[in-house]
């Protein structure tokens, strides 16, 4: 595999107005005039990472990242329990996607996502199909009920001990319901802040032992030392996975025929236990010409998975 491109630096950032009283923080790294490329980061709530764009010839791309509402440098930000998440769903998202193109005068770009970026991806491909030229997603999850159950229960199996202590984070009434909905009900309803901050300490404990098997992941994980981000993590996960992402159940399978004529590349770990493989399996089947490839690795991906990515990568880039 070839090396890593060197660190970079964005050439031009912003906030723009989406409206609703949300400013989205916004990046863009590469060349100018190269091909455009969007990356849609995880989470919900994950907000940007800085490690993508060095997958990216900045010669070739020119890579647009940016925070979703709510989180990272975008403002109001969830971390804060004062803001309200109402106008935070995912078509609100789809519509700063598109409005963020238009701002940054781009016609068409390849669209990269990851996780729930998978989700977000494809909702919004399906929507404009016009103006995504190829797609490449990693870790696919479609933020289904079925899968929001699976990721909040079915998935306990494997981790009975944790799954306990997550189950008894909420109220004894609420144990054998829907444990997402419950937490989004304290983490974005309870009138105490501490209630609510056990809470959200309870749901990254729970993340983090569904990727404990995974290489290189620590318990607790570091990013949640800052506990405003933390806060926004558990709330916009909850907020989003309690409603299915405002989605119909199989919305993203049934619509997947719009895709069509966008070559997309999937990749997903067999060991995945947020995501079973055989969501991606489904995904790839109702997706005409659709290209899945299976890794050994779990959900934060393997050398296997890198090397795909960067392939895909640098063959898109020859589609100028």
């Amino acid at each position: 595999m070839s090396e890593l491109h060197p660190p970079i630096e964005p050439y031009e950032t912003g906030m723009l107005d989406v409206g609703d009283g949300h400013r989205i923080y916004w990046q863009v790294f590469g060349n100018p005039n190269g091909k455009a490329a969007v990356a849609l980061h995880g989470g919900p709530g994950g907000g940007s990472g800085s490690g993508l764009p060095r997958r990216f010839d900045p010669a070739v791309y020119r890579l647009v990242q940016f925070d979703q509402r709510g989180c990272g440098k975008s403002t109001p930000h969830a971390g804060a329990w004062s803001t309200n998440l109402a106008t935070n769903t995912t078509h609100h998202l789809i519509a700063d996607i598109e409005r963020l193109r238009e701002h940054l005068g781009i016609e068409r770009w390849l669209v990269w996502g990851a996780s729930w970026g998978v989700t977000l991806a494809l909702a919004y491909a399906e929507r404009f199909p016009d103006r995504v030229s190829e797609m490449i997603l990693l870790s696919i999850f479609l933020t289904r009920h079925a899968d929001v159950r699976w990721f909040g229960g079915g998935v306990g199996r494997y981790f009975p001990e944790e799954w306990s202590r997550f189950r008894g984070g909420v109220p004894e009434n609420e144990r054998d319901g829907d444990l997402v909905a419950a937490y989004d009900r304290l983490l974005n309803g309870h009138p105490d802040p501490l209630v609510r901050l056990r809470a959200a300490r309870d749901w990254v404990a729970w993340e983090d032992a569904l990727l404990s098997l995974e290489a290189g992941h620590g318990s607790p994980h570091p990013r949640w030392a800052d506990e405003p981000a933390m806060i926004a993590f558990a709330r916009l996960v909850t907020h989003y996975f309690s409603h299915a992402a405002w989605l119909s159940e199989d919305e993203l399978l049934s619509n997947a025929s719009r895709l069509a004529s966008i070559p997309g590349v999937l990749v997903h770990g067999r060991l995945d236990l947020a995501g079973p493989s055989d969501v991606a399996w489904h995904l790839a089947h109702a997706w005409p010409g659709a290209e899945l490839h299976f890794v050994s690795g779990g959900h934060t991906g393997d050398a296997e998975m890198e090397r795909l990515l960067r392939e895909a990568i640098d063959r898109f880039a020859a589609r100028r």
